[in-house]
């Protein structure tokens, strides 16, 4: 990325940023540092202390319980060859004061790991032309059961790279480390795609068990009519998009998850935290509605779940 590399997987290392070392971020952050790579986590000053003082402690069947030693900041001084950013969409705004522009620029990465499909051209409205923004998705369960404490339930943790403006090589490099960290990683390309296929399968899934407050097994049975036409909008509204999915796929594949299974914005409610619904559920609207899909079903359970927020949440 910034520098001339070999071969040699010693000179291949990379420094990173890792912008929210909550369960995603955490993880990630401290697999890469293991592999051997330069890692500065960014967060409050009570979570960067804690992770200077202790480091991040993983504790994962999959790869092991372990501490890894980070660097922390509240601010990146310094450029990096990625910044990968791993907050939630709520905190998003706030966030970036700590991920300045300069030190970004045009050699350092910009991963946002976050929910929904908009959040792209908020990046690249943030930071302009010069910073190459590179979305991911991943396929994890992660959760920071305490400052630099991490469980990984999940016995998989598996990241898609794309980004239409950005040269292959660059994403190859990143995909490269996290392989060798040990996450699966793949290029893939038509970033459109890639946002709109996590989207189709996450919307449904989060809005529904946050609406009835039930796990997945009990929404694929006592709410399935609604689930199945949900997942029937989405897909149009994805199509729509330029991203065409099979409504029967997404349905298959919420048959074969474990009964239950919740989604995180059904935790983030019952914890009293705020949603990632103008994300995932506003985004939605606003796509039907820029391409005249019908969206009753995704209306209702938006209007309800708006409600249930409180005053503060509008209609997109």
């Amino acid at each position: 990325m910034t520098n001339d590399r070999t071969n040699d997987r010693t000179n291949d290392r990379l420094t990173v940023a890792v912008l929210g070392p909550g369960g995603v971020g955490g993880l990630l952050a401290a697999l890469l540092s293991r592999a051997g790579n330069r890692v500065i986590c960014l967060a409050g000053e009570t979570t960067a202390a804690a992770l200077a003082k202790d480091g991040i402690q993983i504790r994962s069947a999959r790869f092991g319980d372990f501490t890894a030693r980070v660097e922390t900041a509240t601010e990146l001084r310094e450029p990096v060859d990625a910044a990968l950013i791993t907050v939630k969409h709520t905190t998003l705004a706030a966030s970036l004061e700590r991920l300045p522009a300069p030190p970004l620029g045009p050699d350092t990465l910009v991963v946002p790991f976050l929910n929904g499909v908009e959040h792209p051209a908020t990046l690249r409205a943030h930071y302009g032309d010069t910073v190459p923004v590179a979305p991911a998705t991943i396929r994890v369960e992660s959760t920071r059961i305490a400052p630099g404490v991490i469980e990984h339930g999940s016995p998989f943790a598996e990241v898609d790279l794309t980004g239409d403006r950005v040269p292959p090589g660059r994403l190859n490099s990143l995909a490269g480390a996290l392989e060798w960290s040990g996450v699966g990683a793949r290029v893939l390309p038509d970033e459109t795609a890639v946002l709109w296929a996590k989207m189709s399968f996450l919307a449904p899934f989060a809005l529904l068990t946050t609406r009835h407050g039930l796990p997945l097994g009990e929404i694929r049975t006592r709410h399935r009519a609604q689930l199945a036409a949900l997942v029937e909008e989405t897909a149009a509204i994805s199509a729509a998009s330029g991203a065409p999915v099979d409504p029967a796929e997404a349905l298959r594949r919420y048959d074969a998850f474990p009964p239950a299974t919740r989604s995180s914005m059904q935790r983030d409610a019952e914890n009293g935290r705020p949603l990632e619904l103008d994300a995932i559920g506003g985004a939605l609207l606003r796509a039907a509605e820029r391409h005249g899909v019908p969206a009753p079903v995704a209306t209702e359970v938006v209007t309800d779940l708006r409600a249930a927020e409180g005053p503060r949440a509008t209609l997109p």
